[in-house]
């Protein structure tokens, strides 16, 4: 496996497998008694949960950052942006790991629980990612979607039930949807940018936590489609293929070209998307916190790539990292 980005894919994609499996599990057990890396002097604990697809860039980071301060715990989980919020805003988390801005609920969650999310809460943007839309690699007749026609099939009173709903030339074969649950910031992102409406999503579709389970269920049906992470594509690209999203510039599919592009004409619109690492100001305080987040930053255009996401441009690093600094001056 490459370990530069080609065709879109992070090269270190077997990496991001492991992670997915490990993390959670193994960097808990590996921080504080591990008998190989450094012993920087820092010692302490940080509990990050959250998004679900954020969690390998995170877990790779932590894990990192732990062989050379190797007395530090850093548990890393995936419960899914949604539900990680509810934890972060009730001060059960350090880091929340998020595919979406925070919503105005969750703002007022954090609210009702002693936490001013203007004032104690700090938001970084760390990597950029696409949302894949997969299909059966038997599927020869649909590749690529106006995005007229993908709000169609995903919006919530959407008439489409097969393919032929979509175009008469197309299988008058009946279409299963899969995709994530709406506890994930990826349901959230995709509804509102596919359909122009949150939540605004066909009740027939099969949801899960687990992109895994998304990918298994469009691998084993021809007339399956789904939407998650692009690096659980290109984990899987020998068993599915993607259905290019033509937003009025020619049809484009997730690489790290058409993610990280710069011009508006070049990019994966719309499932283009930034992904977050929030912060609690008052954690900052601590050393150890302190030290974790600046190395974040300062590897996180690596390691995105490393586990099948997109870096972030150079001049967003930058401005993450001042935003940072100017924080920790203030809350230390």
């Amino acid at each position: 496996m490459e370990t530069e980005p080609i065709s879109g894919r992070g090269g270190g994609v077997s990496r991001r497998r492991v992670l997915l499996g490990t993390a959670g599990t193994a960097l808990t057990g590996l921080a504080g008694c591990l008998t190989r890396g450094e012993d920087s002097g820092l010692e302490g604990r940080i509990v990050i949960d959250g998004s679900n697809t954020l969690l390998p860039n995170s877990a790779l980071v932590a894990e990192q950052f732990l062989w050379q301060n190797n007395q530090v715990q850093i548990p890393v989980s995936g419960s899914g942006t949604g539900a990680g919020f509810q934890q972060f805003c009730l001060g059960e988390t350090d880091l929340q790991n998020a595919s979406r801005e925070i919503s105005d609920d969750e703002r007022e969650l954090c609210r009702d629980n002693g936490i001013d999310p203007d004032e104690d809460i700090l938001e970084l943007e760390v990597v950029m990612d696409g949302i894949a839309v997969m299909k059966h690699p038997d599927n020869d007749w649909c590749d690529c979607l106006t995005s007229d026609q993908l709000e169609e099939l995903w919006r919530n009173d959407s008439p489409i039930q097969t393919w032929a709903d979509i175009d008469d030339d197309w299988p008058d074969e009946e279409i299963s949807f899969y995709g994530r649950d709406a506890a994930s910031g990826t349901f959230d992102y995709f509804t509102e940018e596919a359909t122009g409406g949150v939540a605004n999503i066909r009740d027939d579709y099969s949801g899960s936590p687990d992109t895994n389970v998304i990918v298994r269920g469009v691998r084993g049906n021809e007339d399956a489609i789904g939407f998650g992470g692009a690096g659980y594509y290109y984990e899987n690209e020998d068993d599915l293929e993607l259905i290019g999203i033509d937003d009025g510039n020619g049809c484009t599919r997730p690489t790290s070209e058409t993610i990280e592009a710069e011009d508006e004409e070049d990019r994966y619109t719309p499932l283009a998307r930034p992904m977050y690492l929030y912060v609690r100001t008052e954690e900052l305080s601590r050393e150890v916190y302190r030290e974790f987040l600046r190395y974040y930053l300062e590897n996180t255009r690596e390691t995105a790539r490393e586990v099948g996401f997109y870096a972030v441009p150079e001049e967003t690093v930058s401005n993450q990292r001042e935003k940072l600094e100017n924080a920790i001056e203030e809350h230390t």
